[in-house]
């Protein structure tokens, strides 16, 4: 599987890896630590010009395996063509500050299935990180670079991208602009052959829908490898035939089974709700996020996606933002969608995304997350706290706690995709970072 994933790097970006599969990169690699991994340490890209030993380009450079992957996720735009999610010309909006890094940094939790205690700071190597940022009551209380990022960089977002452009489609509802009771055929007529037509569009939200297709990157027939090379944006093999694009490949997707029983986390339900959403509002996903979001709440940097060769974002992954600004979103979601003495969307849009979805379809589909749900592409966990979270490959995470009044931005570069590999680590800290912070005065 390695061998597959090194040699075809481009879906390994597209379908953003389910987050159940845990995927290692080649042992050797992996026993790097995040210090020796480093990209900055590393040399990658540098010099005038680097030297073919630091070089990471295309064509089949293998730019998504690691170690290379480190310098990737703040590059993607040298590498694969993109569009802008423009902030706009106004003037950024400060962040406020009360830094509390020393006292975060020694909170100590119990990582899951272990009886040894760490440390916050001691974490933060271990799962690679490459920014990390906690809000508290709305002010910065820990902000922290390493790797590759930089506070005027961005970072690639991965799968967290599904949860903005599901906050997208949630807003629509509760606005009163989409009918995620409708039949997507209803919709976008040119799916009503697929396996989309029959489902609705709250089934493509929640990721219910009954697809025949298969994220298996070991078997070189599965769905994957068809969408890989349908969504490349690079020139297409001589004598391909294939579908060109996202919303050609989504229309060639046939049902298995009935839909609404179980969860399925498949990439392609994203790009199917971003044609919902383009055909809805007249406007893709990158321009939504800008009008909606990116001009409206002070961020300091545009962000960018991904596009296939027709121009057409990849909702289900491909957007790269700021640490920042990624911190202005978590904080917006948190206070229900009022930001600086603006409302944004209504105060249901959260409620709804917190209440989470089906708990019985979400354990049908999936045993990662016990007690959790899904809904509108985000991660509910139905902890004492309430959490939820966006979630993507390779450590991305922006980790909401409405008890606490806490938001947590992780931008990381972990060797392994899934988030098993990272998890054990990772929630238990959020749990205790919440619990120090409901201590302050």
């Amino acid at each position: 599987m390695p061998t597959m994933l090194q040699t075809r790097p481009w879906a390994t970006l597209i379908a953003a890896l389910p987050l159940s599969l845990g995927l290692a990169m080649p042992v050797a690699a992996a026993q790097l630590t995040a210090a020796e991994s480093d990209p900055v340490a590393l040399g990658w890209m540098k010099g005038a010009p680097p030297s073919p030993d630091k070089l990471i380009m295309q064509p089949d450079s293998n730019y998504f395996s690691f170690p290379k992957m480190r310098w990737t996720v703040c590059h993607i735009r040298e590498l694969l063509p993109t569009k802008q999610v423009s902030r706009g010309l106004g003037v950024p909006v400060p962040m406020e500050y009360a830094l509390d890094e020393a006292a975060i940094d020694a909170v100590r939790f119990t990582p899951t299935g272990t009886q040894r205690t760490m440390t916050w700071q001691e974490a933060f190597d271990a799962n690679y990180t490459d920014g990390l940022l906690i809000l508290h009551r709305g002010k910065i209380v820990y902000e922290r670079y390493a790797g590759c990022l930089q506070p005027a960089a961005q970072h690639a977002a991965m799968s967290m991208t599904k949860s903005l452009t599901g906050l997208l489609a949630e807003i629509l509802v509760a606005e009163g602009r989409l009918d995620d009771t409708a039949p997507v055929a209803s919709v976008v007529p040119e799916l009503k052959d697929s396996a989309f037509g029959s489902a609705t569009v709250r089934q493509v939200m929640d990721m219910t829908t009954a697809l025949d297709y298969s994220e298996n990157y070991a078997d070189p027939q599965s769905g994957i490898w068809q969408y890989s090379a349908a969504a490349s944006p690079l020139p297409k093999a001589p004598g391909y035939t294939g579908p060109n694009g996202y919303f050609q490949y989504l229309q060639t997707v046939k049902q298995d089974g009935p839909h609404g029983r179980a969860f399925g986390y498949k990439t392609i339900n994203t790009d199917a709700l971003g044609w919902i959403i383009a055909r809805v509002t007249g406007k893709s996903v990158s321009e939504l996020l800008s009008e909606r979001l990116w001009r409206q709440i002070g961020a300091e940097q545009d962000g960018y996606m991904t596009v296939d060769a027709l121009g057409t974002p990849f909702a289900g992954g491909g957007l790269s933002a700021g640490l920042r600004d990624l911190g202005r979103i978590g904080q917006l979601v948190l206070n229900g969608g009022h930001l600086h003495g603006l409302r944004l969307f209504p105060s249901e849009v959260t409620r709804n995304l917190q209440a989470g979805g089906d708990k019985a379809a979400f354990a049908a589909g999936y045993r990662g997350l016990p007690g959790g749900s899904y809904r509108s592409m985000w991660w509910v966990f139905h902890n004492t706290h309430g959490a939820f979270a966006a979630r993507g490959v390779h450590g991305q995470t922006i980790y909401l706690d409405p008890t606490a009044q806490m938001v947590i931005v992780r931008l990381a570069s972990h060797p392994k995709a899934g988030n098993a590999a990272n998890d054990p680590t990772s929630l238990p800290a959020y749990q205790a970072v919440a619990e120090y912070l409901m201590t302050r005065p």
